[in-house]
């Protein structure tokens, strides 16, 4: 069976989909180091809150980050496993995923 992003789960999907903005991946690199609020991120991006909001519900959506409340603020931070989950998906291609050669047209019917 062939594994195309139809078949891919949908978490898997939007993980990758996550990845295709290089602002989404600078969010992504600030939080390797620590938990930032939403302030602070768009104080060192040097964007609009509603542009961060966007980018940070795509993160959330593909369980990229995770985010806790405290009073009036909210706290981004990586989750780990989702990163695990999308290396485990890409190591299956490498360890599993013998590349045969194609066959002529003419014996494919």
């Amino acid at each position: 069976m062939v594994n195309t992003t139809e078949n891919a789960p949908a978490e898997i999907a939007a993980g990758f989909h996550a990845f295709s903005d290089p602002l989404r991946i600078s969010i992504l690199e600030l939080l390797r180091d620590r938990e930032l609020c939403v302030c602070e991120l768009c104080e060192i991006l040097d964007v609009s809150q509603s542009k961060l909001s966007f980018h940070l519900k795509t993160l959330k959506e593909a369980a990229l980050v995770r985010a806790r409340q405290e009073g009036r603020w909210i706290y981004y931070s990586l989750n780990i496993p989702q990163f695990a989950c999308l290396e485990q998906y890409l190591a299956e291609y490498r360890r599993f995923s013998p590349i045969l050669p194609a066959r002529s047209c003419n014996e494919a019917s």
